[in-house]
């Protein structure tokens, strides 16, 4: 509803600056002061029981001024700004609440059953076998997938080889020995200010913390994942390991890809991002550097702002696992020397 609100208030806006072009601020300076009047007057300088119309005026305002901030006496422009990430976490609050049952659904009592004799009676069957083998059952794709097999897996057999601490150790070791000949990819999510979300893709190499490619897209799929890694490595640049987590869209077609590419497809464990640790604090940081001080509009906006902090994270950023230095290589800056004379004059 305020999402309708907010647009219409906005059409509104940017007519009245067409109908008074010489006078545009003024008039709309007139309506945000008038607006906080009123909550000056109605609730007595209570910033916190400001309206949700009151809200969605402001952002309008925002959207549709450029001068909002030179009117803005009640509140701040970071609360305008924390209003959106307020309403996101509301519009999600109540869309998940219209869901009549949190979660997946639960696969039938015969599969688990099934599920269980394979495991007991085949210890070194893994998840990809016995869906393979559930498969050739009759079972369809609807009724049980993998991933739900390797959970069911790690509560049936707790001591399974890709959870115990030797595997962990084996994974720090490689990434330590091969940290030159690795990079890494995945996607992260941003918000707009209607609700769309926008996939942001990225691919990282581990020794220098070196963003290669990034790009953006509203509706990722294999076949542009495909694209981006033409475009990140052209001429045969790739390294010669690529990390991922198990995300769908890295799908079988892209895993054929990357090997056709000479490169060795490393997937982590389940529910361990730190074995790509490395794109993980690369998220972390373009959050709080960036996207969590702004508001997104559309895709075409996160792009610009995107290839923005590629440059600065590349060429200005410094990192402490690099010897705080950025992962192109920043020179040091010579101390200006000051040359000047100072002249007495009698």
């Amino acid at each position: 509803m305020y999402r309708v609100l907010i647009r219409l208030l906005t059409f509104q806006f940017v007519i009245i600056q067409i109908l008074f072009k010489s006078k545009n601020n003024l008039v709309l300076e007139t309506i945000e002061l008038r607006q906080q009047l009123m909550i000056y007057q109605t609730k007595k300088e209570d910033s916190k029981n400001i309206t949700d119309l009151t809200r969605s005026l402001l952002i309008a305002l925002k959207r549709a001024w450029q001068k909002w901030m030179d009117a803005l006496i009640i509140v701040k422009p970071e609360t305008v700004i924390d209003w959106q990430r307020r309403r996101f976490k509301k519009y999600w609050t109540g869309k998940s609440a219209k869901r009549k049952r949190l979660g997946r659904p639960s696969i039938i009592s015969e599969i688990r059953q099934l599920i269980e004799k394979m495991v007991t009676e085949n210890f070194i069957w893994g998840a990809p076998r016995i869906y393979s083998e559930l498969l050739k059952l009759g079972y369809t794709k609807n009724q049980v997938s993998q991933r739900t097999i390797s959970r069911y897996l790690k509560k049936i057999r707790p001591d399974d080889p890709d959870n115990t601490k030797e595997k962990r150790q084996q994974w720090k070791v490689f990434l330590k020995n091969h940290r030159h000949y690795i990079m890494g990819m995945d996607f992260f999510t941003v918000p707009t200010i209607i609700f769309k979300i926008l996939y942001i893709f990225f691919v990282i190499d581990h020794a220098r913390r070196k963003i290669v490619h990034l790009n953006v897209t509203e509706n990722p799929t294999a076949e542009w994942v495909v694209q981006q890694l033409k475009n990140a490595f052209p001429f045969d640049s790739a390294s010669k390991y690529l990390i991922f987590d198990r995300d769908s869209i890295f799908s079988v077609r892209v895993k054929q890809f990357i090997k056709d590419m000479g490169v060795k497809p490393k997937v982590i464990s389940y529910k361990c991002p730190w074995q790509n640790g490395v794109a993980e604090r690369f998220v972390l940081s373009v959050r709080n550097d960036m996207l969590n001080q702004i508001i997104i509009f559309n895709e075409d906006q996160l792009r610009d702002f995107m290839n923005q902090y590629f440059k600065y994270y590349n060429n200005e950023r410094c990192h402490l696992a690099i010897c705080r230095d950025s992962p192109t290589g920043r020179e040091i800056q010579n101390k200006p020397i000051n040359s000047a004379e100072i002249i007495f004059y009698p």
